[in-house]
């Protein structure tokens, strides 16, 4: 036996009818239509600026991912061996860490394996005491002329720190240019050695005022250090904001 289908009532109809009607003319409405592709941009654009961060690693774009001296490894940053003394807190730091990707020079270059030996240090350093790392680093590189001066050479001594004991015990400090008693200059043991008692020079009743600005400002950082009397050289200031923005020392005080 058949069921019969009950009539739909015409009202209902009707009524059905003009909101198909409705809705057609709206979808296919050259204003929906833009609508729908500025969404659909949006979206895409959203994905594209989602992949860009992510290719920067999971703190944004601080950490892009390129091997360059900082980093040797497709597993990860690989830190230096050479950093003796640092700390494990720095280490944690350094593993999630990655250069920037950018095009150096040849003599960029030399000075980032600097980096890349000293940055550990560095680190540590900067957690111990407050001083940036950036600021430690560059330092470091304007003083011993990446390495390569006699003092940093003979002595492993990479911030010029001069002896200004009288009663030095032998192979305390070592005179390199006259036997006045300001051209003696402290001897370590190691390089790292010097790179903490920077610390502890930069500790000094002189610097203290350096201390109440943030890590992260550099550039108050390297005038202040010359204002203070760190050097002579009325240009000091400029040549160490100059070399950590050039070589992107900045991203470690971040860290």
């Amino acid at each position: 036996m058949k069921q019969r289908q009950l009539p739909i009532p015409t009202g209902w109809k009707l009524f059905f009818e003009e909101i198909y009607r409705k809705v057609h003319k709206q979808v296919t409405s050259p204003w929906t239509k833009l609508v729908v592709l500025g969404c659909l941009t949006l979206v895409f654009t959203q994905r594209e600026f989602s992949f860009n961060v992510s290719v920067g690693g999971g703190d944004g774009w601080l950490t892009v991912r390129e091997a360059s001296v900082f980093t040797h490894s497709a597993e990860g940053p690989q830190l230096s061996g050479a950093a003796a003394g640092a700390g494990e807190g720095s280490e944690a730091k350094l593993t999630s860490y990655v250069a920037p990707k950018k095009e150096w020079t040849a003599h960029q270059k030399k000075q980032l394996a600097y980096v890349d030996r000293f940055k550990l240090v560095a680190l540590t350093e900067m957690e111990a005491h407050g001083i940036p790392a950036s600021i430690t680093l560059a330092q470091g590189l304007l003083e011993s002329g990446t390495g390569r001066s006699t003092l940093a050479r003979k002595n492993n001594n990479h911030f010029g720190i001069k002896c200004f004991s009288k009663k030095c015990r032998k192979g305390h400090c070592s005179n390199h240019s006259d036997d006045h008693h300001k051209d003696f200059f402290r001897t370590f043991e190691t390089p790292e050695e010097s790179y903490r008692e920077h610390s502890k020079v930069l500790m000094k009743s002189r610097y203290k005022s350096l201390f109440a600005l943030k890590k992260t400002d550099y550039k108050n950082w390297s005038h202040g250090l010359r204002k203070a009397g760190y050097a002579t050289d009325p240009r000091y200031g400029d040549k160490l904001v100059r070399m950590i923005e050039d070589l992107e020392l900045w991203r470690y005080d971040r860290l």
